[in-house]
């Protein structure tokens, strides 16, 4: 879809009435698109952790505090939109409650654990000329964005193939409340591990945003204890061909002892594309292990290095969640992802559990379908 492509609702004309459910830590990076912005107002806040609505609510004032979604669709306060900031388990529940209140939908990754959750979700949207949102701010991550207009501007010659790089440490960076890493654990347990599905996610969709639609992908998907009962899907390795024959390597590294200096979470993430006439590179995302310039480029035997670019990984959210409120009010898109486009992202990850599962064979993300749902059982 252009930028200019038009979306299917009639657009909000008023500062877009917004409440947001799920207040961890996640919040304090989606809640930045909301600081000092005319075009858009909290109106509610959500939770069902008492101590998070008093904390959040010194914070947000005006916003009403409620304990439940429950609470928010029997209140009188008129809301255009949601951001739904919860584990994937709960997202189509909450997802059909809201667009059945008429309300536009912007939700964290992953979409769903499977593609008839996602689908269903997909299809009620359309029903009711409701927006559908799955954020992914990695498109909005400034060395991303140079990284994708180096590569579209054709300066590197014709693409020979790309490699993205993702440690997972286990020291260092923020605190995140033990009920956030709980549900992920749960996720593993069921086949959906947090490195490869969960923060794995954003990887998929760069690969899918800077390259298009992939035909190939074989996946070979690891497991490590970290401590009795809980395990890590690392290490990992996914190696993918698009469609226009650019092949990709995704290597999934842990090392829990290692401290990784962050103001997020512990991951250090690089991405490198190379051409036949040059290279370029984004050095950090997330954490800050390579104190680096975050992009580089080289061409002809010189390497330039940009120093200016906005590398705050909290940024992107500010930046992500400012462009929903703006195709809100003014009916233009695309979204990042729109719901079909997420649904691209979901079959890639569920081809790779496909692979997996069958001795690493090739599996082309458009063969899944919802009658033959891809085995999530790691090896």
């Amino acid at each position: 879809m252009a930028e200019s492509d038009p979306v299917a609702f009639t657009p909000i004309d008023r500062p877009v009435r917004t409440a947001i459910i799920g207040l961890g830590r996640v919040f304090d990076l989606n809640v930045r698109a909301y600081v000092d912005n005319p075009k858009a107002e909290i109106v509610a806040i959500v939770d069902t952790n008492e101590l998070r609505r008093t904390q959040r609510q010194i914070e947000w004032p005006a916003a009403r505090a409620l304990a439940s979604v429950e609470e928010l669709i029997s209140s009188d306060l008129e809301i255009d939109a949601v951001e739904l900031l919860l584990p994937t388990t709960q997202n189509e529940e909450v997802v059909m409650a809201c667009l059945a209140q008429g309300w536009h939908v912007n939700l964290q990754k992953p979409f769903a654990n499977d593609l008839a959750s996602a689908s269903r979700m997909v299809r009620a949207a359309i029903q009711r000329d409701l927006q559908l949102r799955v954020m992914e701010n990695y498109l909005f991550y400034e060395p991303l964005l140079k990284l994708k207009e180096t590569v579209d501007s054709g300066e590197l010659g014709e693409i020979s193939g790309y490699h993205m790089k993702m440690v997972a440490s286990g020291r260092g960076g923020w605190e995140v409340p033990g009920d956030s890493y709980e549900w992920r654990f749960q996720q593993a347990r069921d086949g959906r591990g947090p490195l490869f599905f969960d923060d794995g996610w954003h990887k998929l969709s760069t690969a899918l945003w800077l390259f298009g639609p992939v035909k190939e992908v074989r996946a070979w998907i690891g497991v490590t204890e970290v401590i009795p009962g809980i395990e890590l899907d690392a290490p990992t390795t996914v190696i993918w061909e698009h469609e226009s024959g650019v092949r990709g390597v995704w290597d999934v590294t842990l090392a829990i002892d290692m401290y990784l200096r962050s103001d997020y979470y512990t991951n250090d993430e690089r991405w490198e594309v190379t051409g036949q006439r040059g290279f370029a590179r984004v050095n950090r995302c997330t954490g800050r292990g390579i104190q680096e310039p975050s992009f580089e480029k080289y061409l002809d035997g010189e390497m330039r290095s940009f120093h200016a670019l906005d590398d705050d990984w909290a940024s992107s959210f500010r930046d992500s969640g400012r462009h929903w409120i703006d195709a809100l009010r003014t009916g233009r898109g695309p979204l990042l992802w729109g719901a079909e486009e997420a649904l691209d992202v979901l079959r890639l990850a569920l081809a790779a559990y496909e692979s997996n599962a069958n001795g690493g064979i090739g599996v082309n993300p458009k063969s899944l379908d919802l009658e033959r749902e891809p085995n999530a059982t790691q090896a």
